[in-house]
């Protein structure tokens, strides 16, 4: 748990980090033919954007000392990292395919890792200007109007002006609302949209790209959000804390378990998330993914 000394110290180095690698990927962003765009390992695209953005994290934590894992550097051993007390969990671009289609809906993720758990985090929105934090015991909250800049340098006391706790939204939507991936659907997917709209016709599903999902969801305008294709830790951890600090949860498919890091295989598995105001696991999300684990 941060103490409060160790959070004005921390934050500033989360959201200053965030704005930068914001500012890399704009300039890229308003290039197309700069892209620069190859295929990994795992079959997704990365951009010059992702690196770029990667550096400019890599080098601004730096002299924290703290130790980062981040998708750029998925390559590092889990024997290097299994015993690491506090690290960075970054994700530089999340939303690569949505940055390549032009639809704006890309983010900075960064979470603070201690033993394993996300302890502080923000996800920045760079062509929206907003940015949500959170620190775990704190609360999550949201900071609009911060322009992507490349020599950001925030302090403490900026950051926390004028920033409002979330969630903005307080009432409960007439029908619920669905966030799903815009680029990464399954037919396991539609399975628990159609359960959904058995007790809710008039369900609306929106479709969104990257972790600002968790944000829709922390803000209180979405109400779940079901994840049954690909993910890795450094695309949920950031936007986990965010959701669960405003009494939102993330729970594992189809066990029902909190989601875990650093693990050897650093894939996630399924998730299903619930905005705070929203029934748990055994009233809607039962009927949507069946009956809950008894450890659940």
């Amino acid at each position: 748990m941060l103490d409060n000394e160790l959070k004005s110290y921390l934050l500033p180095n989360l959201f200053n980090a965030a704005v930068r690698a914001g500012a890399a990927i704009m300039q890229v962003y308003k290039n197309k033919e700069d892209y620069d765009i190859s295929i990994k390992s795992d079959k997704t695209p990365i951009t010059v954007a992702d690196r770029r953005a990667h550096e400019t994290i890599k080098t601004y934590l730096g002299p924290t000392r703290i130790p980062i894992l981040s998708e750029e550097g998925r390559e590092m051993r889990y024997e290097e990292r299994c015993n690491w007390e506090l690290f960075w969990l970054v994700d530089p671009l999340d939303g690569t395919v949505e940055f390549i289609k032009g639809n704006n809906e890309f983010t900075v993720n960064i979470a603070l890792m201690e033993n394993n758990r996300s302890v502080a985090s923000v996800v920045y929105v760079p062509y929206l200007g907003k940015m949500y934090l959170a620190w775990r015991g704190g609360g999550a909250f949201l900071k609009e109007g911060v322009a992507a800049d490349s020599d950001a340098e925030y302090s403490y006391g900026q950051i926390v002006e004028s920033m409002r706790r979330l969630p903005v939204e307080s009432a409960r939507h007439e029908h619920p609302r669905v966030a799903v991936s815009r680029s990464h659907k399954s037919p396991e997917l539609a399975e628990y949209i159609e359960e959904l709209r058995k007790s809710h016709p008039d369900l609306e599903v929106v479709e969104q790209g990257s972790s600002y999902k968790f944000c829709l969801l922390a803000e209180g305008a979405v109400d779940y959000y079901f994840r049954t294709t690909s993910t890795y830790e450094w695309d949920t951890a950031a936007g986990e804390l965010i959701l669960s600090e405003v009494g939102g949860e993330t729970l594992s498919l189809p066990d029902y378990r909190p989601l875990r890091y650093n693990k050897t295989d650093l894939v996630n598995s399924w998730f299903f998330c619930r905005a705070r105001k929203m029934p748990g696991c055994r009233s809607e999300a039962e009927m949507m993914v069946g009956e809950c684990s008894a450890a659940d």
